[in-house]
């Protein structure tokens, strides 16, 4: 759903911190063209609002709380459901893998939590009028992420082979990427394995294919790659 002069654009909020929340409700409620609809701190009440609820654009942070859904079947379930939804994802897991994969199932733009109001304000007018919003920084790392050759080369942050890494992040089956995710989160194989339903071989098992796809031997690795892209 796009801008309009018809008025004010009505936004919902999505974060599982409540201190958080408040203070992004209040940015939002600043702006005299913005109109907060809603806010929520778990998925389940955003969904059940949805169903009754018109709005034109959602805030939502990526990682919400352990027993709530990850963020990559939020926005999968979001797209599907509710199509003329415009869906702005606002984390502190930002780096270039998880921001290829939200614009991938759905995002019209990523900002980092760091960012300052201004920033965000101009994300949900640029993501509402209808294009993606990407911060310039990380629109380069995405491109870094498509194409090879001689632009991999040109940044120092980033070696070829931490962008192969990245994008071999992203071609896991999404199975692999929401336990890889919350492994980087900090959560047990037995966590995991409670969020998702499913048995601590099946999540340990998945875990083990994903980093022999990676290319890594040990978790430490994993986490060498985690920090390296913050």
């Amino acid at each position: 759903m796009t801008l309009s002069n018809a008025g004010p654009l009505r936004i919902l909020t999505l974060d599982d911190h409540a201190i958080l929340l408040r203070g992004l409700n209040a940015i939002l409620q600043q702006e005299p063209d913005f109109k907060l609809v809603g806010s929520y701190d778990n998925s389940r009440d955003l969904i059940a609002e949805l169903k009754v609820k018109t709005a034109d654009v959602l805030v939502m942070d990526y990682s919400l709380s352990p027993g709530d859904m990850d963020g990559l079947n939020l926005l999968k379930v979001l797209k599907q459901r509710f199509p003329g939804l415009t869906v702005l994802v606002v984390s502190a897991l930002y780096n270039s893998a998880t921001v290829a994969l939200a614009l991938r199932y759905g995002a019209k733009g990523f900002i980092g939590k760091n960012q300052p109001e201004a920033e965000l304000i101009q994300a949900i007018r640029v993501a509402a009028s209808g294009k993606i919003y990407i911060e310039p920084e990380m629109a380069l790392q995405l491109t870094q992420l498509q194409y090879s050759g001689p632009l991999m080369e040109k940044r120092e942050s980033h070696t070829s082979q931490q962008v192969q890494q990245v994008v071999s992040l992203a071609a896991l089956s999404p199975k692999e990427q929401e336990v890889i995710r919350c492994f980087m989160a900090g959560m047990t194989v037995t966590e995991i394995a409670e969020k998702f339903s499913r048995s601590i071989k099946t999540i340990s098992g998945q875990k083990q294919t994903a980093m022999r796809k990676l290319g890594l031997k040990a978790d430490h690795e994993l986490f060498m790659i985690r920090d390296t892209l913050q």
